[in-house]
């Protein structure tokens, strides 16, 4: 059957290569998947759970944002922040979260409403992929 090369990309440098057999991404109009033999496309992501299948284990990466793009079977993902959900600090994310929501409630004059949003939603993402794992007897 059949393989995708995936590579997951952020600008701390190359965070995952390898053959996958399918893909599951989190884009700006709603969660897509991407198999083998997959037309050509440029999608851009949204803060999400970027999922792959590889030799029958499922892996879930929380990402931020970014852009993901398909071509003869190839999948490039462009990520502002992607981390597997075995590398996330539940607590810390939990306290992430708080803070957020704080800081948008309170929503004081010089709060960039547009990042702190965006720091919710990466906290949001962080917490459901921990909690997600933490369910399932892994962390």
């Amino acid at each position: 059957m059949a393989k995708l090369q995936l590579a997951i990309v952020t600008a701390e440098g190359e965070s995952f290569s390898g053959e996958v057999d399918k893909v599951v991404a989190p884009g700006g109009l709603g969660e897509f998947t991407v198999l083998p033999s997959h037309a050509r496309m440029i999608s851009t992501l949204s803060a999400g759970i970027l999922r792959f299948d590889q030799g029958g284990d499922s892996v879930s990466l929380a990402m931020s944002g970014g852009f993901l793009e398909v071509s003869d079977n190839r999948v490039t993902v462009l990520a502002d922040a992607a981390e597997q959900d075995d590398a996330i600090d539940l607590e810390r994310a939990e306290a992430a979260l708080e803070r957020a929501q704080k800081l948008i409630a309170s929503s004081p004059a010089d709060v960039d409403l547009e990042k702190a949003t965006a720091s919710l939603q990466r906290a949001r993402v962080r917490v459901k992929l921990g909690r997600r794992r933490r369910e399932r007897g892994l962390g």
